[in-house]
């Protein structure tokens, strides 16, 4: 999470949206930066609005914009799959070693645990209880330019982001049946993808 004071301007991570690259570029900028504990540092957006919020609005006298990414919901589950690729992966607990992409979706689906039943979605990250989007801005991942775009007009300077924490690449093959499934179950994913900016202005 970055937070710049004095444009009034707040990132929430989400994960596996290129957040690192974000807050590596833009931490100099901000007037806080969390960048761990990962509970901080992936502060969900209803938490934020409950308990982050009515302070920084309270001590700064006026409103904050929030601002989040959003990836294509199945490509997101397939950067968590290759995320555990990793060779560092098997000490960190999420080790997909030896897991085909079909086997590692099955068992977020059945929420069964190990490397792919902790992940949650990124609608529950971006949405309140009710199940509206809790940010005031929403990028694609995919369309990064025009985020980077709206951060400059917003913050007055160039930004460059780096590649950092670049997963190993990996078969990401679906039988459709899962592909099937995988869509019902982001459902509410897609609905805030769809709605997502994607186009410079």
């Amino acid at each position: 999470m970055l937070v710049f004071w004095e444009q009034r301007l707040v990132f929430l991570a989400t994960p596996k949206t290129a957040s690192t690259a974000i807050e590596v570029a833009l931490e100099s900028l901000a007037a806080v930066a969390v960048q761990r504990p990962a509970a901080l540092k992936h502060v969900r957006a209803r938490d934020y609005r409950r308990f982050i919020l009515p302070w920084l609005e309270a001590a700064a006298g006026g409103p904050f914009t929030a601002v989040a990414l959003i990836r294509e919901p199945v490509a997101w589950l397939g950067s968590w799959y290759r995320f555990g690729q990793r060779e560092d992966a098997a000490d960190a607990g999420d080790s997909t070693a030896g897991l085909s992409f079909e086997a590692y979706a099955a068992a977020y689906l059945a929420q069964e645990g190990g490397a792919a039943g902790h992940l949650g979605s990124q609608a529950d990250f971006l949405c309140d209880i009710t199940g509206r989007l809790a940010v005031e801005r929403l990028f694609r991942y995919e369309a990064i330019d025009a985020f980077v775009h709206f951060l400059e007009e917003r913050l007055g300077c160039e930004i460059l982001l780096p590649k950092l924490k670049v997963s190993p690449e990996a078969t990401l093959d679906l039988a459709p049946p899962t592909r099937e499934r995988l869509a019902a179950a982001f459902a509410s994913d897609y609905r805030l993808y769809e709605c997502a900016e994607s186009r410079l202005p």
